[in-house]
């Protein structure tokens, strides 16, 4: 039987939003495999070129319960730092991903993800996606620290 289950997380980042979203957002696909091979081994645009309609294909590592997911983005406003993208994978029907990037009063930033999905695994699954994500985040901001003209 199909369940629907929802998350939230929300992280504050000492990075700026349109900083923090191209890195994770725009560019994922590329850095990913290289700050989090365990997350995703490797990953390439399948369709479209980033924007609003691309279909990306991601070979998942030891770190979640599946070994591949399509993303599909359905929504993207750089300006704004927002998306939403719908993934597809193993034991779970369909995943959607909104996220937010908001600029901090310190010049840094909060990222808002909201994830819903459905599938007979929907639940476990997704919660372990929620770690790995929290995780990429924080990755994400190490890098970007570490390397203060990347992503500029």
């Amino acid at each position: 039987m199909a369940s629907t289950n929802s998350w939230t997380l929300e992280l504050e980042s000492k990075v700026s939003a349109p900083r923090k979203f191209r890195a994770c957002v725009m560019d994922w696909h590329t850095l990913a495999p290289k700050l989090a091979p365990h997350v995703i081994d490797n990953a390439h645009h399948v369709e479209g070129d980033g924007g609003i309609g691309t279909v990306g294909h991601y070979n998942c590592g030891s770190a979640v319960p599946f070994n591949a997911m399509k993303k599909k983005v359905e929504f993207l406003d750089v300006d704004k730092c927002e998306c939403k993208y719908t993934i597809e994978c193993d034991g779970v029907e369909t995943s959607t991903w909104n996220i937010k990037m908001k600029p901090t009063a310190n010049g840094g930033s909060v990222a808002m993800v909201e994830c819903t999905s459905k599938g007979a695994h929907a639940n476990d699954m997704m919660l372990k996606a929620k770690e790995s994500a929290a995780e990429m985040f924080k990755s994400v901001e190490a890098y970007l620290i570490a390397n203060p003209n990347a992503y500029n």
